[in-house]
């Protein structure tokens, strides 16, 4: 078993912001793959299914972000599991606007959401780090986070999203390098 977790915030005024990019990740997956009906568990939304060979449970924690490793840890401790099943989709300011890329283990880079699991469970996780772009300042980061996609940005949020989907079998089979070649090559197409 392992869990995919998306990090963003509950409730429809949170739905389209940058910093929930993480909950649109498994919500394509989820359809995608065909995963069974969402269930009220470990302080969220979880659903479980198969990605090729593999059984995945997709969670996202109803937790707030700031709060996010409440969730993953109460999931980790149920299905027995080390933070080597986990893997966790979510928001980056330091990469450019829909590019993705995977990275095991690090620092939490001021991001509420993996200081939580840090702190919950340990650094020792693979995060599928979705680029949002930087606004530039310092000051305007939280308005950028915490605001919408802009109308010009969806055809490559679609694109993006879609490509992690049709790419997901290759996280699943643990080869984050193909992955990340195969989503790279689809967003160019």
């Amino acid at each position: 078993m392992q869990i995919w977790v998306g990090l963003g915030n509950p409730g429809p005024r949170y739905a389209l912001h940058r910093h929930n990019v993480g909950f649109m990740a498994v919500d394509v997956i989820g359809d995608m793959h065909g995963f069974g009906p969402v269930q009220k568990k470990f302080s969220g939304w979880a659903q479980e299914g198969r990605i090729g060979g593999h059984k995945v449970l997709l969670l996202k924690p109803a937790t707030f972000m700031n709060e996010s490793g409440r969730s993953v840890g109460e999931a980790l401790r149920f299905y027995k599991l080390g933070t080597d099943a986990l893997t966790v989709f979510h928001d980056e300011l330091d990469l450019a606007p829909f590019k993705v890329k995977v990275k095991q283990g690090g620092g939490h880079a001021g991001h509420n959401g993996l200081r939580s699991i840090d702190q919950h469970c340990g650094p020792d996780f693979r995060r599928i780090r979705l680029g949002i772009g930087h606004p530039g300042h310092k000051e305007r980061v939280t308005g950028h986070v915490l605001g919408n996609f802009a109308k010009a940005e969806e055809d490559d949020l679609a694109a993006m999203l879609g490509a992690i989907g049709a790419e997901a079998e290759w996280l699943a089979k643990g080869d984050d390098v193909r992955f990340m070649n195969d989503v790279a090559l689809r967003m160019q197409g």
